[in-house]
């Protein structure tokens, strides 16, 4: 069996919530984010909360990849109604989608959480240079399964594979 490989350093973390009512005092699944990447060797270096509007994501996103995170992880906004638009703005900037994520973030959703459900469920990530973005609904058993079956276990390895 192969080994996988470990970065050997803290990684930078930003944490976007998209929503066009949460706070930061109302905001669960950012705050649950955070909480799994507090157990991790990772700095939870930017928080914020912008409106489910395509140019505040984009900007805010665009933003912390010029500033060198590691990761960027963005919950909320990946509904099907018409406000959700986070997959729409996140998609362009990725040089290349992690496929695997959504279909494992689907499959567990179905067999763990909410059933035929699952089928509204749209979640991506991809990588854009040496960076990794994470794109999650705002519910907080879809951050928990989320962060608990995929990110906190990949999160290391992904970093390491983006920066050899």
């Amino acid at each position: 069996m192969s080994v996988i490989q470990r970065i050997d350093r803290t990684i930078e973390v930003a944490v976007l919530t998209v929503s066009d009512t949460r706070t930061i005092e109302t905001d669960k699944g950012g705050k649950l984010v955070r909480e799994y990447l507090s157990q991790m060797n990772v700095n939870v270096s930017d928080y914020t909360i912008v409106k489910d509007e395509i140019k505040p994501i984009q900007s805010q996103v665009s933003n912390w990849l010029q500033r060198g995170f590691d990761a960027i992880i963005t919950t909320g906004g990946t509904g099907i109604s018409q406000r959700d638009i986070t997959i729409e703005a996140i998609k362009p900037l990725l040089d290349k989608e992690i496929e695997g994520f959504g279909e494992l973030f689907r499959y567990l959703s179905y067999a763990e959480d909410v059933g035929s459900r699952a089928l509204l469920s749209r979640a991506i990530a991809g990588t854009k240079g040496n960076q990794v973005i994470f794109t999650i609904p705002g519910s907080t058993g879809a951050v928990k399964l989320a962060m608990e079956k995929l990110i906190t276990k990949e999160l290391n390895h992904i970093v390491y594979e983006l920066n050899k």
